[in-house]
């Protein structure tokens, strides 16, 4: 992750995940978020009061994390994956993020 800048209420990041590498599963405390893929392949899983998908992420597509959602990403094992992503609020720091468990390891 990569910060890339904020203002009072927001943040911007870029993400990017190597070919074949799988995120810790995780869900944020306070925060939402929206994420446009700029490049790659790989899949999001999120999953939020009792509802679950896979969504496939290529370029172009864009996706919202609202506030608990647990969510996990994985790139393919040929592609990686780079997202931009608008944090509201602001990026508390690292302890906004609760990890959880996932379906993938």
């Amino acid at each position: 992750m990569r910060v890339l800048l904020g203002l009072t209420n927001g943040t911007m990041a870029h993400f990017e995940w190597a070919a074949g590498a799988t995120s810790r599963a995780a869900t944020h405390r306070t925060v939402e978020e929206v994420w446009f893929v700029l490049s790659g392949r790989g899949e999001l899983w999120r999953e939020q009061a009792g509802r679950e998908e896979v969504v496939a992420l290529e370029p172009g597509v864009c996706v919202t994390l609202p506030r608990g959602t647990h969510f996990q990403v994985r790139a393919s094992q040929t592609h990686a994956v780079a997202v931009v992503a608008v944090t509201m609020p602001r990026w508390p720091g690292d302890s906004e993020v609760e990890f959880v468990s996932g379906p993938w390891r």
